[in-house]
């Protein structure tokens, strides 16, 4: 693999026997006090915020720089890797990199805990910290950096990272930032296809997210929901006064795919702005969508388990199984509830669309019979939700995924016909380090079916 840039002050030695004990012992929870918590930038405000609710526990967590280091990203995987995992390889490489000259002496990998989650399988996913593991280790000094590391095997528990008492009330301000992000980002894309002045509605967000981070750091500790619920509400009655009355409806979008590629705005060259340049308004999924999918899917297997048990006769099993069942069944109710009252919080002062619930999503490709929650992925909350797009009145839909990423792919081998039987403008947006080309054109056209589509059935009943 070469030596790398002689800057850092460290070099990468090729080795011909790996120590894959470090895959164990230096990826996991490690306690994530005194340490710089490094969180990798996937959506912009919400990883903001995520890592604003860390800092209101008095954990040290930064958001890296994102993108700049896809070079070195390139240059340490094989090209074969899903694209965020190059992405996020090169903002590690990159900040260690930047830290490193600028420190010089004092740095010191250790002081580090860069915090890459993972997923159970067949998703590539579970594996990027482990393969970004090895990258690291082929330097000597970053072997000491540890990767903190949550699955969704048991819903991203925080358990081991700080103290116990901490965990559940950490956890439940963690959820609320995810929403809160959620909640920006769709008045982002309410108001800009609609605003007054060109860029305003870019710098209003801005604001508008650096003013939240202020109120997580302040009042998460405190468990002060209500105080941070009061700012978001302030912040969206100004976004609300950037549209423009005069600018008439336009075709309503809705986007699905990779929960990375679609929310990286520069990973997917800013496919939302490209489709509003075109004259779209956009909704695409959220991430609290994915975080309740993941609640939802341990309870469903914890529920198999438990009738399992209880068919074998296997007493002790199926307890298990029901404690598992009930604690995860107790985390997805919750997080619904909380869902719902920040969503009705907003409603009055701006009618956004609310995510699906996940049971709802499932009942879908049960009614549908096209998938099933058995095989997992996020092909599951990507298929049913184009579905729900459909009922809902939307004008054309769009999959963003990784370039080769299968469960993507599984969405658009399902959908693809089925819209097009529909009659509902589809499109794939497959993306890799490489910019496609027509894609500019291929966008363009599938807006003007779009506009077609609008023309001929209107859209949903919510007004500008």
């Amino acid at each position: 693999m070469g030596l790398i840039p002689r800057q850092w002050g460290i070099e990468m030695q090729g080795k011909e026997k790996r120590d894959f004990q470090s895959l164990t012992e230096n990826v996991g929870r490690f306690n994530l006090s005194s340490k710089t918590v490094l969180i990798p930038e996937m959506n912009r405000i919400g990883t903001h915020l995520i890592a604003a609710a860390f800092r209101g526990f008095g954990i040290n967590a930064r958001v890296l720089p994102t993108f700049d280091g896809l070079a070195l990203g390139n240059e340490y995987s094989s090209g074969k890797e899903c694209f965020p995992c190059q992405i996020t390889l090169g903002d590690i490489l990159h900040f260690l990199q930047s830290e490193a000259k600028r420190l010089r002496e004092a740095f010191d990998p250790e002081d580090y805990i860069y915090f890459m989650p993972e997923a159970d399988g067949p998703c590539r996913f579970g594996m990027y910290n482990k393969y970004q593991r090895i990258v690291l280790d082929s330097f000597p000094e970053l072997s000491r950096l540890k990767i903190g590391s949550l699955t969704t095997g048991d819903g991203y528990s925080l358990n081991g990272m700080i103290e116990k008492s901490r965990v559940r009330d950490l956890r439940k301000n963690l959820y609320l930032a995810v929403l809160v992000g959620d909640v920006l980002d769709r008045v982002l894309w309410r108001i800009r296809p609609y605003e007054k002045e060109a860029g305003e509605a870019d710098a209003f967000i801005e604001g508008a997210m650096i003013h939240l981070e202020k109120a997580f750091e302040k009042y998460a500790a405190k468990k002060d929901f209500d105080r941070i619920l009061k700012q978001l509400e302030e912040m969206v009655k100004k976004g609300k006064g950037i549209i423009d009355p005069a600018i008439g409806q336009k075709p309503l979008i809705g986007v699905v795919g990779e929960i990375y590629l679609r929310t990286h705005v520069k990973a997917n060259q800013d496919v939302i702005r490209v489709l509003e340049k075109y004259g779209a308004e956009v909704m695409n999924a959220s991430i609290a969508e994915w975080v309740n999918y993941t609640s939802y899917d341990r309870f469903r297997d914890a529920r198999a388990g438990f009738v399992r048990g209880l068919r074998q006769f296997k007493a002790g099993a199926a307890g298990k199984y029901l404690r598992t069942m009930i604690g995860f069944g107790g985390d997805l109710l919750y997080q619904e509830f909380r869902q719902k009252k920040v969503y009705e919080r907003i409603k009055p002062i701006m009618d956004l669309a609310r995510d699906h619930k996940v049971g709802h999503l499932d009942e879908i490709l049960k009614e549908t019979d096209l998938f099933h929650f058995d095989v997992g992925t996020e092909a599951c909350l990507s298929i049913a939700g184009l579905i729900q797009y459909v009922d809902d009145g939307y004008n054309g839909l769009v999959n963003v995924y990784p370039f080769t990423c299968m469960p993507s792919t599984i969405t658009s081998a399902i959908a693809k016909p089925l819209m097009n039987r529909q009659g509902i403008p589809y499109i794939d947006t497959p993306y890799d380090s490489s910019i496609p080309p027509g894609r500019e054109a291929a966008i363009r056209t599938f807006m003007y079916q779009a506009h077609q589509h609008f023309k001929q059935n209107g859209r949903n009943s919510r007004t500008v």
